[in-house]
């Protein structure tokens, strides 16, 4: 079972770093880069070994050995890192934490820039290899990479599940051939090995700093899908994820870069494309359709991923509800998205056709991956110190180590800031900026909607002094509220319009829990709020960030003696409160915010659905407030 595992993390964990191979070198080495590295011996050794130091520091040594052990109940990624501060937060009730889990949040809407760009770049530099098999097919890569795409994302819907356990063998099998490939080169250039050495790394730094300062922003290539080690933690755990690196992924991918530099100490006419030009004539066809597989299920990877943080983040409040489908019966990781899904796939077309090119995407592409990096390296510094209490010497050293190899990566990305690196700071901003527009504004939204609903104790009490008496039908009645404090509006309105409540009520509210899962024995806790002989309860049902609530599945979990009266859940009615917005004079945001609030509510799911609610059932009433 713990081999299967393992297989597994290696068919989606480690696509995106697994192909970085295909195109960090020859990015490097790029003559029309606006800052080229001249290709001499010593360049050549200098940058080999940046790249296997770089690759050490920040995948093994940041990523692996210290930030996957920063879990939230076994999840990892940004979103379970800004829990963790979160809770760090409530605790402590610190500014830094709260600027932390911001910065957090930063890093999250820069994974979506990196969800766009590297289906882009992945597939791209795949299909280039056809113009080193076949010239005259030079024309046809982007035609083709953009058929690629668009099936990839039509095919989303249908989940990974029934393909899934198909990634890892293919991906076994590119780590062999690739790391196949580096032996031969190596064997043919030997001392390509001294550049193990750090010396050259350090040599080339100081050396040629006006040189190598540059080149950062391509070595940081080699680096690119190290966050996803940690974002899918949860689906296989930490030790599969470091056995699949350790054993397998690392010594192919160094083995690669090594065979490459290998093959330009020979032949510096191979830096045009040194990744395909290193398998020898009669394996290019298969190598570049074996690199077009390996490049998808990194596309799939970080496709999934991208699912994840959207889903993530309206679970904690900074998106609206988004539809979510779950494609698999037994990994509850994997969804589907729909509206991600869509607008993804027209942003990586936009992309492949507006860059054309791998070299030109990939200046873009380390942006988005350094800046990640730097904030993941930051708060996992200071959850050490704080929750841990980690030595402050000891985070001093760490931090100001790691920190100084990030940052000299991220001022390097920005040298290229005006030939494409700004896109995904734009992408980056764009979306943080509409995450923490719909957190303040749903804040806003809940206290305007507490002051209309009102104390639910004065409710109840005019509910019994109503006259004539109320109407109280047969049946159970279910209304969706924000908690017990304030009187759900969908029942206030039905009181007062038709006069009428069910025999029996349960206010129900959804209560989001900073983990992941929350299990069926602890789903739901009843409050009777001392009405019980006014047949009124409230029901809290409790759910991970990771979970979509099922408001009937968790009702079926309360017991009869608890809940003090008969509960018919198969034919209960349910009563939503559907809230229309609208900009009011106050000054509560800006004028531009506030319109932005208001379009990115039209993208919520429907309530009905999301939580899973019978549609002949459902009854839905409507309330406006100003924003």
């Amino acid at each position: 079972m713990r081999a299967a595992v393992v297989v597994g993390a290696l068919g989606v964990v480690f696509g995106d770093i697994g192909t970085s191979p295909i195109y960090t070198i020859q990015t490097v080495f790029n003559p029309e880069d606006p800052h080229p590295v001249p290709i001499s011996v010593n360049n050549v050794y200098g940058v080999v070994s940046l790249i296997f130091w770089s690759v050490m520091l920040i995948v093994t040594v940041t990523y692996v050995l210290l930030v996957m052990r920063a879990d939230n109940d076994g999840e990892g990624g940004v979103m379970a890192l800004i829990t963790l501060l979160r809770r760090l937060g409530g605790a402590r009730g610190s500014r830094v934490t709260a600027v932390l889990a911001g910065l957090g949040i930063f890093g999250a809407a820069l994974f979506f820039g990196d969800s766009m760009i590297t289906p882009a770049i992945s597939v791209l530099s795949a299909v280039e290899g056809l113009k080193v098999v076949e010239p005259g097919l030079e024309e046809w890569i982007v035609p083709i990479t953009a058929v690629i795409i668009v099936c990839l994302f039509s095919v989303q819907r249908r989940g990974t599940a029934a393909v899934g356990r198909l990634f890892g063998p293919v991906m076994i099998l590119w780590f062999v051939s690739i790391g196949a490939c580096g032996i031969a080169g190596i064997a043919r250039h030997p001392e390509i090995l001294k550049a193990l050495s750090p010396t050259y790394a350090l040599s080339f730094m100081f050396g040629h700093f006006g040189i190598a300062f540059f080149a950062l922003a391509a070595v940081v290539l080699a680096v690119t899908g190290a966050e996803a080690l940690y974002a899918d933690m949860g689906h296989f755990g930490r030790r599969a994820i470091t056995r699949g690196w350790l054993l397998l992924v690392l010594p192919a991918c160094v083995l690669s870069y090594f065979g490459q530099g290998a093959l330009l100490l020979g032949d510096e006419s191979a830096v045009g494309s040194p990744f395909f030009l290193l398998a020898p004539g009669w394996a290019r066809w298969p190598m570049v359709l074996l690199a077009t597989a390996a490049t998808v299920i990194a596309s799939q990877a970080v496709i999934t991923g991208a699912y994840s943080v959207a889903s993530q983040a309206a679970q904690l409040g900074y998106l609206p509800r988004l539809r979510v489908a779950h494609t698999s019966e037994s990994t509850i990781g994997q969804i589907y998205v729909p509206w991600i899904n869509w607008v993804l796939m027209v942003s990586v077309l936009t992309l492949v056709f507006a860059f054309r090119s791998s070299a030109a995407l990939a200046y873009a592409f380390g942006m988005a991956v350094t800046a990640t990096i730097t904030i993941t390296t930051l708060l996992f510094f200071y959850i050490a110190r704080i929750k841990w209490g980690t030595p402050r010497w000891v985070i001093a050293i760490g931090a100001g180590c790691l920190l100084v190899v990030d940052l000299l990566f991220l001022a390097a990305n920005l040298t290229k800031l005006v030939h494409g690196a700004w896109l995904p700071l734009l992408i980056g901003l764009t979306a943080f900026t509409v995450m923490t527009t719909w957190q303040r504004g749903r804040a806003i939204v809940t206290r305007a909607r507490e002051q209309a609903e009102g104390p639910l104790p004065a409710f109840v009490e005019q509910l019994r002094d109503h006259q004539p008496p109320l109407l109280r039908v047969p049946g159970t009645a279910v209304f969706l509220n924000r908690g017990k404090q304030t009187a759900p509006l969908a029942m206030r309105a039905n009181v007062e319009h038709n006069r009428v409540l069910h025999q029996h009520v349960v206010i129900l509210s959804i209560d989001t829990l900073p983990v992941p899962r929350v299990p069926d024995a602890e789903r739901t806790d009843v409050d009777a709020l001392g009405y019980a002989e006014d047949g009124l309860i409230h029901v809290t049902a409790h759910f991970g960030y990771m979970q979509t609530p099922n408001i009937p599945d968790a009702l079926r979990l309360l017991d009869s003696a608890v809940t003090e009266g008969p509960i018919t859940i198969d034919d209960a009615s349910y009563f939503l409160s559907k809230i229309e917005l609208k900009k009011g004079p106050a000054p509560t945001m800006a004028l531009w915010r506030k319109r932005l609030f208001i379009a990115t509510s039209y993208i919520t799911a429907d309530a009905a659905e999301y939580f899973g609610l019978p549609g002949e059932r459902t009854v839905i009433m409507g309330s406006r407030i100003d924003v």
